[in-house]
């Protein structure tokens, strides 16, 4: 998938660098916040940055790689967090509420006939198949999953809003992303699985065991990035890909969440060069895959916590800290308020 993609505006990211400068403080004084605010600036483009009204997608949806053995639970755990995703009554969305932003959760693959009242409906498959015997989804499957996320970041921008984060749910996707990584990157399963949402050594093993099957069944290591998606992915990580690539071709700035978002962000790099500049890091995740896969996006995660919760949660507290950096930006006295010279840079 391919499209032209017009590059965030250079000119606007130096003139709020030097709005930056202008403030009283050392230059550079708040670090990497700074260059971000200047990369979301630039994405929407306009000095005067305005990331009030921000919402996180959340893709739901089910992997049937859970048949192999490789979690300690089942998929009525996707379906029971889903419903309470559309009640607003998971951990998401109470951190959400704290600083005001909104959640959209998507069904985008629960293995459920169920409707869930508060939960975007875009389904495209009950979950996907056990990739360890057959691919996970057809190219079709993918590529409409895909355009579900493209789609929701096209509905936000006409909506308003003007930062979304990325979340997931769905039992068995770190497994999925392992998987995903392992082939991306080109390294060993031992490299990139955890133990997800806590299992045992046992159940290590097997994860680790089912990747490396399902790696050397595909062929997948150097290959086409749709064709490891269809092979061992999931549908909340297709559908995130698909935000990923609407925040490049819409100018929507995009924060990435842990392993799951990183996953779909290096996809969607891999299918359209360039989309990771409307990316926005927020934390280096528990799960090991996370730091390889931001450092081949080459970006550089502020919190590292050991966040391990998912659901865009990382998101949520990213979007708290850019908008403390953000009263700094808009209202903070500058050397000429204090009547003092500012500092040059050389």
């Amino acid at each position: 998938m391919e499209f032209k993609i017009e590059e965030p505006d250079k000119k606007i990211r130096q003139e709020i660098k030097a709005n930056w400068d202008r403030v009283a403080k050392p230059l550079d004084g708040l670090g990497e916040f700074e260059g971000l605010l200047a990369r979301i600036g630039a994405i929407l483009g306009s000095p005067e940055i305005d990331i009030a009204k921000k919402a996180v997608i959340v893709m739901c949806a089910d992997n049937g790689v859970v048949a192999e053995g490789i979690s300690q639970s089942g998929q009525e755990i996707t379906a029971a967090v889903t419903e309470n995703l559309g009640k607003r009554n998971t951990s998401v969305c109470k951190m959400a509420q704290a600083v005001g932003a909104e959640i959209f959760p998507v069904d985008i693959g629960v293995n459920t006939d169920q409707i869930f009242p508060g939960v975007i409906s875009r389904k495209v498959k009950k979950g996907t198949n056990d990739f360890l015997l057959e691919p996970a989804m057809s190219e079709r499957e993918a590529m409409q999953a895909i355009q579900v996320g493209m789609e929701l970041v096209k509905e936000c921008k006409e909506a308003g809003y003007t930062l979304l984060g990325t979340g997931e749910m769905g039992i068995g996707n770190t497994t999925t992303s392992a998987a995903m990584a392992a082939a991306l990157l080109s390294v060993s399963p031992e490299i990139v699985v955890g133990r997800g949402a806590g299992l045992s050594d046992e159940g290590l093993a097997t994860k680790r065991r089912v990747i490396a099957d399902a790696l050397e069944k595909y062929q997948l290591r150097g290959t086409e990035p749709m064709r490891i998606l269809c092979s061992v992915g999931g549908l909340d990580i297709a559908g995130l890909c698909g935000v990923f690539l609407g925040g490049a071709k819409y100018h929507m700035p995009i924060v990435a969440d842990g392993v799951i978002s990183a996953v779909a962000a290096l996809t969607a790099e891999r299918l359209c060069p360039g989309t990771k500049e409307f990316i926005i890091p927020s934390h280096k995740g528990k799960e090991p895959a996370s730091e390889l896969l931001m450092r081949e996006l080459g970006l550089s995660p502020v919190l590292d916590a050991g966040l391990a919760l998912g659901e865009g949660t990382g998101a949520v507290m990213m979007f708290s800290l850019l908008d403390i950096a953000m009263s700094l930006y808009e209202t903070g006295a500058t050397f000429g308020d204090f009547k003092i010279e500012e500092y040059h840079r050389f």
